[in-house]
């Protein structure tokens, strides 16, 4: 990968003859209000520096999340740390299902 992301770039950039890339190029062209097209471009910085730089400000303003800047790098440095809540063990259900090999595929009734 290069260092060179453009803004929002998450992923290597695909080649223009790769499936994804053409379908969402073409989605983003004829619907350009695409959620799912915008975020695919940007991810894989199939788009020029200025529409990405648009497009990665409104996609993270539609997920309400601040939109990072490289000028001040001590900035995450106030914040406070989460508390991590420790999730308990769910219950074991029994749905019907055998491990012991009586029935499934493969098994010939005779």
């Amino acid at each position: 990968m290069s260092a060179e992301l453009k803004p929002g770039q998450k992923y290597p950039t695909p080649t223009r003859g790769f499936g994804d890339r053409v379908f969402y190029e073409t989605l983003l062209k004829q619907n350009p209000s695409s959620v799912m097209a915008q975020e695919w471009c940007v991810n894989y910085g199939v788009l020029n520096y200025e529409d990405a730089s648009k497009l990665h400000k409104i996609i993270m303003k539609r997920k309400g999340k601040p939109i990072k800047s490289t000028s001040s790098p001590g900035r995450n440095s106030n914040l406070k740390k989460k508390k991590r809540v420790k999730a308990e063990p769910d219950e074991a259900v029994d749905v019907g299902l055998n491990a012991d090999g009586g029935e499934g595929i493969g098994m010939v009734a005779m």
